[in-house]
């Protein structure tokens, strides 16, 4: 099962309508682990007007607006 990382920070509307999208795309096909960056500050020197962030480890998947075509290459 694939391994993915939402990177985002609470009350960010991109980052609800990103998880809301990709959670029925990948259902039963990956997990899903949301990071809130605001709780690192490694991370949110990184993410910080970036988010939402998608990644399957290192790899960038999309930012900011869900790809569908991104996140289904992941399952090809």
């Amino acid at each position: 099962m694939i391994a993915l990382t939402v990177y985002s920070r609470p009350g960010c509307h991109l980052c609800e309508q990103l998880i809301e999208a990709l959670l029925p795309m990948v259902r039963d096909r990956a997990t899903v682990t949301v990071v809130d960056i605001d709780t690192d500050p490694a991370l949110k020197a990184v993410y910080d007007v970036r988010v939402p962030v998608l990644c399957q480890g290192d790899t960038l998947v999309c930012e900011a607006f869900i790809d569908p075509a991104a996140v289904e290459k992941l399952f090809t």
